[in-house]
């Protein structure tokens, strides 16, 4: 596949800093933690891994603005591009020694992501898209899967954990959820949850009280492997509302419906 100037400089800073988590995936127990949060850590890997990918787009493209989670956003002068960043994404993952994490990049220009890269650098895969132009797996071009009924369907997505968000409200979503597909699965990375959504190996996705930078990849390259995506009002202020659902046009809105749905009364 052909790739843009500015998609071959997201490719090497996420191939750069993946190589730098990479290296400390195999020490994780020496690594130094700090706790940001209830269950929320963040690792001197996660930081280092930033640092690499700010430095790495900057020197590229010194005038755009940075939006990253670690580190305070730089408006930047260009007024019409952001690079919105997740060194790290699935880093209670990473500190654990499981190989579910990834490094996501996205370009956003006037308010819209138009270029996307994911790297799970444990499994070496590499996600890439750009507005109009596809979404590849190492290469090979991906597809959102074509199943149309939720009953034939294993759906993907997040789990409030300690600290954060609506755990009675996520448990009657799942309840009508899980009554209603083949499997559902939380493997602990949106932006990989994402990314398998856009490869067809998730047939839909949702979760809530996410940030730009975890999904921001992610959608795009959901859109241009055929699929769609909006918030679980059926809008599409994602990075505001901080929700997601996504799966093909029909699993989408069934996804939606199953969510919203209210519990019967006894």
């Amino acid at each position: 596949m052909a790739r843009s100037a500015l998609l071959n400089v997201m490719v090497q800073s996420a191939l750069k800093a993946g190589k730098s988590l990479a290296r400390d995936f195999g020490e994780v127990q020496n690594l130094q933690v700090s706790v940001k949060g209830p269950s929320d850590f963040v690792s001197q890997a996660d930081i280092k891994a930033e640092k690499i990918v700010r430095d790495e787009l900057l020197k590229a493209r010194p005038t755009y603005g940075f939006l990253g989670e670690e580190s305070e956003e730089i408006k930047g002068t260009d007024g019409a591009h952001r690079w919105i960043v997740d060194p790290l994404d699935g880093t209670t993952n990473f500190l654990h020694g499981i190989p579910q994490f990834a490094v996501s990049i996205a370009l956003e220009r006037n308010g819209e992501v138009v270029a996307g890269v994911i790297f799970n650098p444990a499994t070496d895969e590499l996600y890439t898209a750009e507005k109009g132009g596809g979404a590849f797996l190492n290469d090979r071009r991906i597809r959102v899967a074509a199943r149309k009924v939720l009953s034939d369907c294993v759906i993907g997505c997040g789990i409030p954990h300690l600290g954060r968000g609506a755990h009675g409200k996520f448990l009657i979503e799942l309840r009508h959820v899980m009554g209603e597909v083949a499997g559902v699965r939380r493997m602990g990375a949106a932006a990989l949850d994402l990314a398998y959504v856009a490869a067809g190996r998730l047939d839909g996705f949702w979760e809530a009280e996410l940030n730009p930078w975890d999904m921001a990849a992610g959608l795009l390259l959901i859109r241009e492997a055929g699929g769609f995506v909006s918030d679980m009002h059926d809008g599409t202020d994602m990075f505001h509302t901080g929700t997601v659902v996504a799966g093909n046009e029909y699993i989408r809105k069934q996804l939606i419906e199953a969510i919203a749905r209210p519990i019967p009364k006894a």
